[in-house]
């Protein structure tokens, strides 16, 4: 649904991105991390066209985001930081104003937008004035003013920044309900925990290049490790430890637990129960330790810090 390659942007000497490659399959939510000033916001605005590449091409639900820009716009929702509302309309006046921006006939605009606003948990505001709307009730109407042409894909810029916890979970709520639709969907956003909750892929921008791109386990493990398994046990170890000695790699043990870890989870796991068993050890529980994508993301990072080219340092001195 999302393609470019070799995508690049310059504002006059200053390479915003660089020679950015993706693929973002349909029904996907790409989480786009990465520091202010990365790019993150840069390659939304071209993949609008809004901006045109220095370089490269870049290609949303089939049409050229240069020679196509009218279809580009057609078949995007954007969800920004600052949704720009007029506060001073009612829900309805608001949404029926930008339906005829994208020339929806009266009734299907009209449905839309009710059918939207119920399924958001708005239908109780909708002859409201704007400007009566919480934070999160506001963004919630921006999301469904991104939705009311019916796209394909949506582009959702840092859409919880500064916003309080409970704003900011109704509109992650509602990403999740969309998730449903087989949408295409991407989200740049400093919240990490929000990404590891929303994202199927994750790619991360520094210094506009593209330096990691894969789903949290792949990441993972590529940046961390192989997964670490724990096992708790019902009494003390009693020195079931050594029978485990060639078959996993015990990394800590504790009074009445242990963790070892595996490249091939689906296959020691079964010899290591097995194995505990035999030695009469009662066991209550194995499962993966948990791992946050905010270790996995200062890895990423820590080893790019390592292989900056003469470019970046360039870059990061202007």
């Amino acid at each position: 649904m999302i393609e470019t390659e070799g995508l690049t942007k310059d504002f006059d000497a200053f390479r915003a991105v660089e020679s950015l490659s993706l693929t973002v399959d349909a029904g996907t939510v790409f989480a786009f991390l990465g520091p202010n000033g990365a790019g993150k916001t840069t390659t939304i605005r071209m993949l609008t066209s809004i901006l045109a590449p220095t370089a490269g091409w870049a290609r949303v639900a089939g049409y050229d985001v240069v020679r196509e820009p009218a279809h580009v716009r057609a078949s995007v929702g954007v969800l920004t930081e600052h949704h720009g509302l007029y506060e001073r309309m009612k829900a309805t006046e608001y949404l029926d104003f930008f339906g005829r921006i994208y020339r929806l006939p009266v009734e299907v605009r009209r449905k839309q937008a009710l059918d939207l606003m119920e399924r958001f948990g708005l239908a109780d505001a909708i002859h409201r004035r704007l400007g009566e709307y919480s934070k999160g009730m506001k963004q919630k109407l921006a999301l469904v003013r991104a939705l009311l042409h019916n796209p394909p894909v949506l582009l959702l810029d840092e859409p919880t920044s500064a916003m309080d916890p409970q704003s900011a979970k109704l509109v992650r709520d509602a990403v999740l309900e969309l998730k449903r639709d087989r949408r295409t969907i991407i989200l740049t956003t400093h919240n990490l925990n929000e990404a590891q909750q929303l994202a199927d892929r994750i790619g991360v921008i520094r210094r506009g290049r593209l330096i990691a791109n894969g789903t949290f386990e792949e990441l993972s493990r590529r940046f961390v490790g192989d997964p670490i398994m724990e096992v708790r046990f019902r009494q003390p170890l009693n020195g079931v430890v050594k029978s485990l000695h060639g078959l996993v790699d015990v990394r800590e043990t504790g009074d009445n637990w242990l963790r070892y870890q595996t490249a091939t989870p689906e296959q020691t796991n079964p010899a290591v129960l097995h194995t505990l068993v035999g030695q009469g050890a009662e066991i209550v529980t194995l499962s993966e330790v948990p791992r946050s994508l905010e270790a996995v993301y200062l890895q990423i990072v820590t080893e790019d810090e390592g292989v900056e080219t003469p470019a970046d340092a360039s870059r990061s001195r202007r």
